[in-house]
């Protein structure tokens, strides 16, 4: 099977000849500096970039994501990370001027995409930021939480502004390929779990999940959210929405893949290998992929590194646990 072949049937809980081999999140520049420093030569090559070519030469299924935001250039910057950009109705009106462009997309990534997936050489995926992430972009971390309360309106119009162009976006997209899967980008967890209650979710984000993903799912994109920290409880949350998916599924934050495969026996997982196993060396990374097996051999399943490989692994290291991806995953076929 190629790996576009062999990623569809894994989503799709039919038979393969092993699991696909990902990274989906890839490294660090923190560690792929360390690894250099260990030797690691990145091969150049025409159109792949190097974390894509990487994943090639470390023998992965090659995924190729597209992240498509909704600013632009002249959107104005924060003063520091979490900071806001607009304080009220006003001031975002005024940055809305700078949002949601007419002409995102790079045609020429989308057609490389299009003709490499066609061939089955490459998984393809876009990353849209979901109305959790796009007001919070805006208004900075403290005040999002705020003006759940203080200024309801502000909160939809944004987000119905977001969902427009989002939609936009999707079928723009479409007109190159459809995506394999793809990712709503929200971040909403923490390790204690959702950062909102139930009923702001389904005050302030569902509408706008039921408006855009049936389209979405209609053609054949499998649809998840990409959120940090311990989903279990939003999980519940997000099924309702018409979500069929999740990542990275964080260890540290005490989510228990099995626990949420039993509740809910069809969704689709990629992640939840434990990266702080990773510096501990082959009995440890081991163990670990011994924990995922049962779920492995289920289906709807990709194990990938939770959250980004960081830079205490070793690059030897990381060649074991690259060589135990590749036995674990051909093991649950079996």
């Amino acid at each position: 099977m190629n790996s576009r072949e062999r990623f569809q049937a894994i989503m799709d809980f039919r038979e393969a000849d092993r699991l696909p081999m990902m990274e989906w999140a890839t490294w660090w520049d923190q560690t792929l500096a360390r690894w250099k420093q260990e030797g690691m030569i990145i091969p150049p090559h025409p159109f792949l970039s190097p974390g894509e070519a990487l994943q090639q030469s470390f023998g992965l299924d090659l995924h190729l994501q597209y992240w498509i935001g909704f600013k632009t250039k002249e959107t104005p910057k924060p003063a520091s990370h979490g900071a806001p950009i607009v304080s009220d109705m006003d001031g975002y009106l005024r940055v809305r001027k700078t949002l949601f462009p007419e002409n995102a997309l790079n045609r020429e990534r989308l057609r490389m995409m299009a003709d490499m997936q066609q061939k089955g050489e490459a998984i393809t995926w876009i990353t849209l930021e979901g109305p959790f992430w796009g007001p919070r972009s805006l208004l900075g971390i403290e005040q999002h939480l705020y003006d759940f309360y203080d200024d309801p309106e502000l909160m939809h119009t944004i987000n119905r502004d977001l969902c427009e162009y989002n939609k936009r976006v999707y079928e723009q997209v479409c007109e190159y390929l459809v995506p394999d899967f793809m990712t709503i980008a929200e971040d909403m967890s923490y390790n204690n779990g959702p950062m909102l209650s139930e009923a702001l979710f389904d005050e302030f984000l569902l509408p706008y999940y039921r408006e855009m993903i049936p389209p979405m799912r209609e053609r054949g994109t499998k649809v998840f959210i990409d959120s940090d920290g311990d989903i279990s409880l939003a999980l519940d949350w997000f099924a309702r929405a018409g979500i069929e998916g999740i990542l990275p599924l964080e260890r540290q934050a005490g989510v228990d893949l099995e626990a949420l495969r039993r509740r809910y026996p069809r969704f689709l997982f990629i992640g939840h290998f434990d990266k702080m196993t990773m510096p501990k060396g082959e009995e440890a990374m081991r163990a670990e992929f011994e924990r995922l097996m049962p779920v492995m051999r289920q289906g709807g399943f990709v194990p990938s590194v939770d959250h980004q490989t960081p830079p205490g692994v070793s690059l030897e290291n990381y060649r074991i646990y690259l060589r135990l991806l590749k036995e674990y995953c051909e093991k649950a076929v079996r």
